[in-house]
């Protein structure tokens, strides 16, 4: 087995603390693609095995809910891309009920849950993040494995408020001004970002648990 470490891709900092221990590398990307792109081919240069798309994600399918765990066969968006298939079904048979199927990533904060399900029904899409089209392109480029493991934090049907959108900084890290202050300019968003919050709150305890379940190589196969 290739001792050398698995690159694990995040949004928030929050979530790369959920995946840190031996042999692993986790870059948030704090919604900043060409910032992200760059540090994950400094990663790459400095020695890498695979990569793994892995936090948080919204759901695109009726039937996902919250904690529920997606694990990628493939990849649309901004990049067709099919995950490592020995790695997949690894991480599949580690996740408890997680189902199998395609993510969509361009990059864009989905801002209309009419556009969420027509992206899922386009595309036969399960979930969304905005880091896996980074992470797969940067995989692709190096000849890398690559695999996504993401557990839904918002269905479907739910839209993240205003507050929530701009609270991610460019180094992954929670903006809580910029929060409070789209609070400030719209109150009638608290009880929406109060249940994000509390979404947020089960999927990053998910995180925790699920890094443990793959264990310390993150299931990456021996051969």
């Amino acid at each position: 087995m290739s001792n050398k470490p698995i690159i694990v891709v995040t949004g928030f900092t929050r979530e790369v603390r959920t995946v840190e221990g031996p042999g692993i590398v986790a870059i948030a990307g704090g919604g900043v693609a060409a910032r992200l792109e760059q540090a994950l081919h400094e990663a790459v240069a400095d020695g890498a095995c695979g990569i793994l798309s892995y936090g948080l994600t919204g759901g695109l399918a009726e039937g996902l809910h919250i904690g529920d765990w997606i694990v990628g066969d493939r990849l649309t968006g901004a990049i067709e891309h099919d995950c490592h298939r020995g790695w997949r079904d690894a991480i599949a048979a580690r996740l408890p009920g997680a189902t199998v199927g395609t993510f969509f990533a361009d990059g864009r904060m989905i801002d209309t849950i009419a556009e969420k399900r027509a992206l899922g029904v386009r595309h036969a899409a399960l979930a969304v993040d905005m880091e896996s089209h980074v992470a797969a392109a940067v995989a692709k480029a190096h000849d890398l494995p690559f695999a996504i493991a993401r557990i839904v934090s918002d269905e479907v049907g739910h839209l993240l408020p205003h507050a929530i959108t701009v609270s991610m900084r460019p180094d992954g890290g929670f903006d809580r001004t910029a929060m409070r202050r789209s609070l400030a300019n719209d109150p009638s968003q608290m009880r929406d970002v109060t249940q994000t919050m509390a979404q947020f709150a089960v999927g990053f305890r998910g995180l925790r648990r699920g890094a443990r379940l793959l264990g310390q190589r993150l299931a990456f196969p021996a051969a």
